[in-house]
């Protein structure tokens, strides 16, 4: 009975151990890979949007580390260019926002969708998971740019079979109080609306990759 006792004893304390071994490996590592959007454009240290949303997972249990892959100015011409070596290799997620920038120059949308469809399959062809942010064509592109443009995200998105956020502006975009003078980034609290809308869908892109993992 006492040996009994024992071996129970210790089967709990190796599972303890073991259990704590493995919730301490389970930091999951993202990059945020856009635009000025995702860089932070005109922002103090710290208040861009993959700092504000790692703090917002961690203050939620959530274990993550973002790192900021911003780059102002840039389209997915560019982003094709350097996702290779701007996502190091022990990446477990990218959160991929661009084509802001092709809208605004009125790139065709059939190559942004092109150079989208590309860096996705470059980065799952790496194993590294995929959370697509969708934006919106300006209306002053018109309707026709409209309807040739907005829907490239959700179609990327059902092809390969990846998560969806589908307007990384939603609830800043009409705001004039949450932009910059520009009109057209987020000022500092227009990035705390992005992070708390956006926050959930991160959380289960997150819990996708953890499963995955284990």
């Amino acid at each position: 009975m006492r040996f009994k006792v024992a071996a129970l004893h210790f089967a709990v304390i190796v599972f303890s151990l073991t259990f704590s071994t493995v919730a301490q490996a389970r930091t999951i590592h993202l990059v945020g890979f856009g635009d000025s959007l995702m860089a932070g454009y005109q922002l103090p240290q710290g208040d861009g949007f993959p700092e504000k949303l790692q703090a917002a997972l961690k203050a939620k249990g959530v274990d993550v580390s973002i790192t900021n892959a911003g780059v102002s100015g840039d389209t997915t011409t560019g982003g094709l260019a350097r996702i290779d070596w701007s996502v190091p290799d022990d990446t477990d997620g990218v959160i991929l926002e661009l084509g802001a920038n092709d809208a605004l120059r009125g790139i065709p949308p059939e190559q942004s969708e092109k150079n989208l469809d590309q860096m996705i399959s470059r980065l799952r062809g790496r194993g590294i998971a995929v959370l697509l942010v969708g934006m919106m064509a300006p209306p002053n592109m018109g309707s026709d740019y409209a309807e040739r443009f907005n829907p490239i995200y959700q179609k990327l998105a059902e092809k390969h079979g990846v998560d969806l956020y589908p307007f990384f502006l939603d609830g800043v975009v009409l705001d004039a109080g949450l932009k910059l003078d520009d009109g057209m980034h987020p000022n500092a609290k227009g990035v705390d609306v992005m992070v708390e809308k956006m926050e959930p869908a991160v959380t289960k892109f997150v819990g996708t990759i953890s499963s995955v993992k284990k």
